[in-house]
């Protein structure tokens, strides 16, 4: 659960601008605030299911968004080539070709 949580609060960083202001709040409250879906449903006075039906389409949507944009893919591929840059820039003597096929993959993200 915490893994799905973690990549729905990434992928709602990303494309939270993308989700109507009902979508934010909702998946906000939910993944961000630790809401329950009652406790949501209380807030709008609204039913537990029509929260939990809106977070569920809200997910696919992200999910959907992710399959054709890859900003959470490329975010995460990113990062994995800094960290290796550094290890690199850590040793001794440095590798001049690693370093620069690094900086190359970076380049070829976007």
């Amino acid at each position: 659960m915490l893994e799905k949580t973690t990549r729905m609060n990434y992928l709602y960083d990303f494309y939270h601008s993308l989700l109507t202001p009902k979508q934010q709040s909702y998946m906000s409250l939910y993944y961000l605030d630790d809401y329950s879906l009652g406790e949501i449903a209380e807030e709008y006075e609204v039913s537990r299911q029509a929260v939990y039906d809106n977070i569920k389409r809200t997910e696919a949507m992200l999910e959907e968004y992710e399959g054709k944009l890859s900003l959470l893919q490329k975010f995460q591929e990113r990062t994995e080539i800094i960290k290796r840059l550094k290890n690199i820039l850590k040793e001794d003597h440095p590798s001049k070709q690693a370093i620069l096929e690094a900086i190359t993959e970076l380049e070829n993200l976007d």
